[in-house]
Parts: C-alpha cells; sequence; structure tokens
C-alpha cells in the first residue's frame, strides 16, 4: 500500500469544518487538513474532541448533530470564529448494530437513521445561508459503499439518503458558486475508537453477523483489503480542495473497486 501525502500549504487561508472529528475518519481528515495549513474547527458531541483540539492548535465545537439545534450552534459558532466558511465535511454517521433486517427493532432502526442521515441534514441546512451569503463553499459528505451491503439495512437506508442530500442539493447550491461532493468509504482500518457507537457484538450469534459484514466487504473489493484513515482522508480532502473546483454532485467511491 502507498503511503498518502499531505500537500503543505493547499488550504493555505481556507477556514474548514470537520464533524465527527474526535477519532476515526473525521480526525484523520482534521489532520490532514491542519497539516495542509487550513483552519479548522472541530466538531463532535465528545468532550474528547477538545483535547484533539488542543493537540492540533485548532478550534473545538460540542455539539450533538442529531439535531438542528446541534447543527445551528456548531456552525454558527465556527462561523462566528473565523467569519467564513470554506468548506465543511460532514463525516458523522456510523453503524450502531450489525444484524439482518428482522432482527431490528423500530427503535434500532429509527436510532440507526438518526445517527447517519440527520447530522448531515441538519449540517448542510445550517451552513448554507451563509455559504450563499459569502457566494462560494464547498460541502463534503462521507456516504458509505454499504447502501450495498448485508446486516446493515437501516445504516444503508441513511447513506443512501445522504447521497440523494449531494445529488439533490448540489443542483439548488451551484448557482451560488457552492460544490456538494461525497465520498464513499469501503472497510477501513482505524484504532479501537475511545468512545464506542453503540453495544460491541457480544454473543457468538451477533459475533458471527458482524464476521458477515467483514467477509462480504473484503469479497466486494476488487482489492480484497481493508482501506487505511489516510487513505479515506485523501480523497475526502482532495474533493474539498480548489484542485476538485469542476467536481460536484457526485459520490467518490473509496473502496478498492467496490461501487456499492
Amino acid at each position: 500500500m502507498n503511503r498518502v501525502y499531505a500537500h503543505p500549504g493547499r488550504f493555505a487561508g481556507k477556514k474548514a469544518v470537520v464533524t465527527g472529528a474526535a477519532q476515526g475518519i473525521g480526525l484523520a481528515v482534521a489532520r490532514r487538513l491542519v497539516a495542509e495549513s487550513a483552519d479548522v474547527v472541530l466538531v463532535d458531541r465528545s468532550d474528547l474532541v477538545r483535547e484533539i483540539a488542543d493537540e492540533l492548535k485548532a478550534d473545538a465545537v460540542v455539539a450533538d448533530l442529531e439535531r438542528y439545534e446541534g447543527a445551528e450552534t456548531a456552525i454558527s459558532a465556527a462561523h462566528a470564529r473565523h467569519g467564513r466558511i470554506d468548506c465543511l465535511i460532514n463525516n458523522v454517521g456510523g453503524t450502531i448494530w450489525a444484524k439482518p433486517y428482522e432482527h431490528y427493532t423500530p427503535e434500532q432502526i429509527r436510532a440507526e437513521v438518526q445517527r447517519s442521515l440527520f447530522p448531515t441534514l441538519w449540517t448542510c441546512r445550517a451552513v448554507l445561508p451563509r455559504l450563499i451569503d459569502q457566494g462560494s463553499g464547498t460541502i463534503v459528505n462521507v456516504s458509505s459503499v454499504a447502501t450495498r451491503g448485508v446486516n446493515r439495512v437501516p445504516y444503508a437506508a441513511a447513506k443512501g439518503g445522504v447521497n440523494a442530500i449531494t445529488a439533490s442539493l448540489a443542483l439548488e447550491a451551484a448557482p451560488y458558486g457552492i460544490r456538494v461532493v461525497a465520498t464513499a468509504p469501503g472497510g477501513t482500518e482505524a484504532p479501537a475508537r475511545r468512545v464506542a457507537r453503540g453495544p460491541a457484538a457480544g454473543s457468538d450469534r451477533e459475533k458471527a453477523w458482524y464476521q458477515q459484514i467483514v467477509d462480504q466487504t473484503i469479497a466486494s473489493s476488487l482489492m480484497k483489503r481493508y482501506g487505511s484513515l489516510e487513505e479515506q482522508a485523501a480523497a475526502i480532502v482532495f474533493l474539498a480542495s480548489d484542485e476538485a473546483s469542476y467536481i460536484t454532485g457526485t459520490v467518490l467511491p473509496v473502496a478498492g473497486g467496490d461501487l456499492g
């Protein structure tokens, strides 16, 4: 696997917001943006984001983006801090449970959609008036190739919604000089999460259901492996950069050839 290198200075003078920035892909994106000279506001519902912000010499906002009020608070704080927002990386989301659809309760289905669709829906709504006023900006949504994946139907539905937001909002936003794009990560190797998304698989049956996800993910990838956090961040940051100025309304799979 090739090492992914940052491009110092690529975001000089740019003001960026990264959601879900306390760990995982969001943290990798935040680190890369800082390395490429962006001024970054990190948003997460965990206080862990403050520690990360201190490490990166960035700003932190603790907010629950599953509620519109949390999204508005985060975007308002970021805009007040820097006076503009050049790029918003919508990274919040992730599978809570892993099991066949018939085993999900109605409450769990609702929770999956609330976690992986509404933060993107709300933050797009909160940021859009600011981007229209300044006549520029880029929104990068983080979707998933798991829109075609086993044992994650509610999560797949939510990420399908993220794809639809990307396509339809790009149409509305283009006349204002705003781009809306997305990546669709495949399986990604990452350190153990410091704040868990949900309960860990406990029973043998639950572990077998999760293993089915791993097996299907690798089988669907032409490269037959998981990606790295750095590989995911590289694609997201490219789409957020001026190098991608003629790309909008599209979803880029970053999954070793798995198109989702």
